[in-house]
């Protein structure tokens, strides 16, 4: 059979306070092209299906759209479980009324896998499916007294534990699978994840998945990125770049062959939709940025600007930036270090007029920045008056 494996829609996230709605609909739009393109049999969804657990109508719509289609009116299996972004109860609750197309959504962790037949091949795939296991998920459901040792053991024993049951019903004649939504130990992040570990206390051994799966699927971190075990276990990352710290990244899903009781032949299909997120080094300051709009660079992009400068930038550079290209989302200024030199010393700052005093002063508090004239000359007409009225204080004392 053919089994897709995706993850990390994270639909309704927002950029910097822009929707990326019409991208993650365009990214879905690719990913039904492709099951149909590859006449893939069954889909694994991994997990933070939203980005919150009270995710706007909108991107609730478009997930239902995504797994119907996904689901080809029940003719393709779809299996989906909920991530650390998701509300579990939530996610599953149409689960009776989706059952019915052949999607299965699973909310909480369960002692139970889910089996499902592929008309195409005859064959029959048994998935163990672990949505987010947080403490208190695991709590509730290893609670026989077989289990005593092991919830005051560590969570990733936990986790393996589970495991376990599930995988007691992989048979030699079936497809065997496991998919998750959790951290394990080796895996890269990036800045998009929400952690789930708190000082490697949620962290998992990759051991916890030895348990007899051809191929187990994992949902959290965003860089496609496989795992270093003795199974075989990948991280298939988000399908869209939503931190800059994941700029660069090439976004994907992983396909799978896989017949009953054989290694699994992997393939990870590179996606082309949404923007890209992109990161502009401007060392030269604000004519190299125009050069670079002039010459349309990353038109289609999000940009993060770092722009080196030597004197402020107005609001109304900032305005003109954002106009001509709409896809800027951070500028950040970057002023030249300046030197400390020995007539900053008490003894030489004496010897200094007032105006190059606060020049220097200036420039040290702005990180490098050159004062204005006109910021100057308001300064030492301040000075000026300070200076008129203590002569006339004095004069009132005498």
């Amino acid at each position: 059979m053919r089994v897709m494996h995706t993850a990390d829609w994270h639909l309704g996230r927002l950029l910097e306070g822009r929707s990326r709605l019409e991208e993650q609909a365009q990214v879905l739009d690719e990913l039904e092209r492709l099951v149909r393109e590859e006449q893939v049999d069954l889909v694994l969804l991994a997990g933070d299906v939203y980005d919150s657990v009270n995710p706007p109508a909108a991107a609730e719509q478009l997930f239902y759209d995504a797994i119907a289609r996904l689901g080809d009116q029940g003719r393709r299996p779809v299996v989906v479980i909920a991530g650390n972004h998701d509300n579990p109860e939530r996610l599953a609750a149409s689960g009776p009324l989706a059952a019915r197309q052949g999607i299965t959504l699973v909310g909480l962790p369960t002692a139970e896998p889910v089996a499902v037949d592929i008309a195409r091949t005859g064959e029959r795939a048994v998935v163990a499916a672990l949505p987010y296991p947080s403490e208190s998920r695991l709590r509730e459901l290893l609670t026989d007294e077989l289990d005593q040792e092991l919830l005051r053991g560590a969570y990733s024993e936990r986790v393996a534990s589970l495991l376990r049951r599930q995988a007691a019903q992989f048979r030699p004649d079936t497809v065997n699978l496991a998919i998750s939504h959790l951290y394990v130990l080796g895996g890269y992040e990036s800045d998009s994840e929400r952690p789930i570990q708190v000082g490697g206390a949620y962290t998992v051994d990759p051991s916890a998945f030895d348990i007899g799966a051809q191929y187990t699927g994992l949902g959290h971190l965003h860089r496609p990125q496989a795992v270093k075990a003795s199974s075989r276990i990948r991280y298939c990352g988000s399908p869209l770049a939503y931190s800059f710290s994941e700029a660069g990244q090439a976004k994907s899903v992983t396909l799978l062959d896989v017949k009953p009781g054989e290694e699994p032949v992997t393939q990870e299909i590179f996606l082309s939709s949404g923007r890209p997120l992109v990161k502009w080094r401007a060392t030269e300051g604000l004519e190299q940025v125009h050069r670079w709009m002039d010459d349309g660079r990353d038109a289609h992009g999000w940009v993060e600007l770092d722009v080196h400068l030597t004197e402020s930038m107005g609001m109304e550079q900032i305005q003109q930036l954002r106009k001509r290209h709409g896809g800027l989302v951070t500028i950040r200024p970057i002023y030249q270090s300046v030197e400390t030199e020995a007539a900053d010393a008490v003894g030489a700052r004496e010897q200094l007029p007032a105006d190059e005093l606060f020049r220097r002063f200036y420039a040290r508090q702005t990180g490098g920045a050159q004062a204005e004239p006109e910021l100057v000359q308001l300064f030492l007409e301040l000075l000026l008056e300070g200076g008129a009225a203590q002569d006339e204080e004095g004069g009132a004392a005498s």
